[in-house]
């Protein structure tokens, strides 16, 4: 029989007085009906463990890409992810991956895929069968009978599934966990019919069942959204675009007297802003305000009941929320969601508190795959609904929110373990939110710095703060690429091209890449690295008023729709778990270029082929009773040693808040 986990009490300030199977029961937001029905009609969250080492890709949490090379070591997307800085601020993260503990290790230069023991299957297998091999996702799809080039794709993306979802939740008002045993019991509680959010950012409702409270406005549903700086994915160039919301449980929103009250919520989201993007001062409240002022205002750390709606929408050029014909969103969010994705902390949990090393990623993922949630191991329940064949959303099974995981959790040590992964960049679970652009940029509908399909990119580029430097500009000039695959679409190749020439006075002319031997990779990509920081040096990526290049930040609407179109033979053959990015054509990163003597080695320890798709990385196999036995042995070829104004790439202590 698979035990069902029953979670502690927890008080909190009279914000939460149950918390049972991960229910959790909000009792200032709930009518003394409710209070009866949620009391006595509503069943508790029940989910089972299910081991990974049974599906199909064991190793989902390892995206594709981290099994790409690094052109010849110009290229290391790896900071974004696998950094120590997050980790050394104190700031949510004890999951530090760039060789701040030996037991981790450092994966920016070590390709160190660990399986979960020695009879499980191996993790440097990349099994990521649509981004590795698209002509084999194509062949599949016509076999299935399916004609993609008869689709119309644009008409597509301007079909609205989320409201077509919504209507399937059980109880459309303002409560977390609508009940039952629906398969949209835990679809967001953010009906889209009240987007876009208002000018400040706060969603706002005509129903009073959708919210909790009026204001001079209207409605207040708790929701706000967040403008956030994205880099390398879901940016418009990678063919995915985000609507982020965040909602703070309703203490959050009262005053000392239990009246709700905007100013004190909107005081309270600001405290939290501050909290996860390290910059509390001493001035500031230790304890949040009104309602919720026994909840300690902790660095790096989100209190017990937040919750995040992100909405993944295809890319549609023409969508800039001017036109309800095309989409209400903007920043070319389109109506269709490739997926509608939900999060909520129902335990308190520091990752402050936890020894980096002191935990492993356990053998069982808890959840429910006829609910679409699972455990993250650290705090949160992660939600998914995503395409099915006819493009409705279907609630996602553990295989594929397996992929949420590696993303979003972190290392934990508990008594009934839960399975966990995570990385170095994340503030408690989260991404989006600590990147959240400065002053009132940051609390309004996501919009790509600004995005008009007249003007183009109308905000400036928001400042790293730690680098000094445009936060876009860091990512071109360690990636050399528009997205974490080192990829250059070839609408950006066009304008390099066009831009970066002698005779504008660049040292020579952009080079396309040579993949004619391995002298000629190299050669090539360390006079694309040299050239592309050239141009960010003199500011050739950016107008002359700071923001940055349209044909750099958005692609044009051919390459959206075909895009597009790739991703729909994901969606129609199901394949989730074979991969969702999927290029033309396989990029080059993925590809055996290094000269003979240092090609990565197959795990029979024979050298790919020059030329060859890396399909497999070798393993250490030397002692079974090394703590890496059975791990990845291969390096990437980024020089640690290698200052970055002679061409090096090496950055183990990247953080990612903004000026």
């Amino acid at each position: 029989m698979t035990p069902s986990i029953w979670k502690s009490s927890a008080i909190r300030a009279g914000l939460i007085t149950v918390a049972v199977m991960g229910y959790l029961y909000y009792t200032d937001a709930l009518t003394p009906e409710k209070k009866a029905s949620a009391a006595t009609g509503i069943t508790p969250l029940v989910g089972d463990m299910t081991p990974p080492s049974h599906f199909s890709n064991p190793y989902a949490q390892v995206p594709a890409q981290c099994y790409i090379e690094t052109a010849s070591g110009t290229q290391n997307a790896c900071l974004f992810c696998h950094t120590n800085g997050v980790w050394k601020t104190g700031m949510g993260n004890n999951n530090p991956q760039a060789g701040a503990f030996a037991d981790i290790g450092n994966f920016q230069l070590e390709y160190s895929f660990a399986p979960y023991n020695n009879s499980t299957p191996l993790a440097t297998i990349n099994r990521w069968e649509n981004t590795l091999y698209p002509e084999k996702l194509a062949a599949y799809v016509a076999g299935l009978g399916v004609d993609s080039q008869a689709w119309d794709m644009q008409s597509y993306l301007r079909q609205d599934n989320w409201s077509k979802a919504y209507a399937q939740r059980p109880k459309q008002d303002a409560y977390w966990d609508a009940g039952g045993e629906s398969p949209f019991r835990l679809l967001p509680a953010l009906n889209p019919a009240d987007l876009p959010a208002q000018a400040d950012g706060f969603v706002r409702s005509q129903r009073m069942e959708a919210g909790f409270y009026r204001d001079a406005q209207g409605i207040m549903t708790g929701w706000r959204a967040i403008n956030f700086m994205p880099y390398g994915i879901f940016s418009p160039q990678t063919g995915s675009v985000s609507g982020i919301y965040i909602r703070l449980p309703v203490a959050f929103m009262q005053n000392d007297q239990g009246k709700f009250d905007t100013t004190i919520y909107t005081q309270n989201l600001d405290l939290l802003a501050k909290a996860v993007q390290d910059r509390l001062t001493e001035q500031d409240a230790k304890t949040y305000l009104g309602k919720a002022s026994g909840v300690a205002v902790q660095k790096g750390v989100y209190p017990v009941g937040t919750e995040f709606a992100h909405s993944l929408h295809y890319v549609d050029v023409d969508a800039d929320g001017r036109d309800a014909s095309v989409s209400r969103f903007p920043g070319m969010r389109s109506q269709r969601v490739k997926e509608v994705r939900y999060m909520i902390k129902w335990e308190d949990y520091n990752p402050n508190g936890q020894r980096p090393t002191a935990g492993a990623e356990p053998t069982a993922i808890y959840g429910n795959d006829s609910q679409g949630w699972v455990d993250n191991g650290a705090g949160w329940y992660l939600v998914g609904f995503i395409e099915d064949a006819k493009g409705d959303l279907r609630p996602q099974h553990r295989e594929e929110m397996m992929q949420c995981i590696g993303c979003h959790s972190g290392v934990r040590e508990t008594e009934m373990p839960t399975f966990t992964s995570g990385v170095g960049n994340t503030v408690d679970s989260t991404w989006a939110f600590p990147r959240q652009l400065p002053n009132g940029l940051g609390w309004q509908e996501m919009n790509y710095l600004g995005y008009d399909k007249t003007k183009g990119v109308t905000l400036a580029e928001p400042q790293n703060r730690d680098a000094n430097k445009g936060e876009y500009r860091l990512f071109l000039e360690h990636v050399v690429g528009a997205n974490l695959y080192g990829d250059m679409p070839t609408s950006i190749e066009v304008f390099l091209a066009d831009h970066i020439r002698a005779d504008k006075g660049y040292s020579s002319n952009w080079p396309a890449i040579d993949v004619s031997s391995a002298q000629g990779y190299r050669s090539s990509n360390l006079e694309r690295q040299k050239l592309l920081r050239e141009m960010t040096a003199k500011g050739d990526y950016v107008n002359a008023d700071g923001k940055i290049h349209a044909s750099l930040f958005y692609p044009p609407k051919a390459d959206a729709l075909a895009g597009a179109a790739r991703y729909r033979q994901v969606v129609v053959s199901q394949r989730y778990t074979l991969g969702k990015d999927v290029f033309a054509q396989t990029p080059h990163t993925f590809k055996a270029y290094r000269a003979a003597e240092q090609q990565p080695l197959r795990l029979n320890g024979q050298p790919h082929a020059f030329g060859e798709v890396i399909s497999e990385r070798s393993v250490e196999q030397d002692n079974p009773a090394s703590v890496t036995y059975r791990a990845g042995d291969s390096l990437t070829e980024i020089n640690p040693d290698l200052p970055f104004e002679q061409g090096g790439a090496y950055w183990p202590d990247y953080r990612p808040f903004v000026k």
